[in-house]
């Protein structure tokens, strides 16, 4: 493969990573916000989603296998080298977003567990 058939294979996994970061991070940030409303359907969809890709990442030793794919075409390890983030921020990520998504699912359960239940419900109000 040449060079800069490398570099827009490269360039697309950067794009299609970020994509996906950016779909996972919405997931996170939404799920307090939609179970705040009231939905808490849609905050068990969402903290669902975000807990598949933790699977595929832990399956994967903690990387994405987007982030191994990218790792074919180029030597460069900086943090960002798969995507199209911060240094800082791809660096940190985990760290970030890991405590946000814990934290949301607990907001998450509280507002569940305050809702109020319908007489005769099994749920504990």
């Amino acid at each position: 493969m040449n060079r800069e058939r490398e570099s827009g294979v490269l360039k697309a996994i950067k794009v299609v990573h970020t994509i996906a970061w950016a779909f996972f991070a919405a997931c996170i940030i939404a799920i307090p916000v939609v179970s705040w409303r009231g939905e808490q359907r849609a905050a068990t969809w969402l903290a669902a989603i975000v807990l598949a890709e933790v699977v595929v990442l832990a399956i994967n030793h903690w990387r994405c296998p987007l982030t191994l794919l990218a790792a074919r075409y180029t030597d460069d390890r900086r943090a960002n080298f798969d995507i199209c983030l911060p240094a800082w921020l791809a660096r940190y990520n985990k760290h970030i977003f890991g405590p946000l998504y814990v934290a949301g699912i607990i907001v998450a359960l509280a507002n569940w567990a305050c809702q109020p239940r319908p007489p005769g419900c099994w749920l504990v109000h």
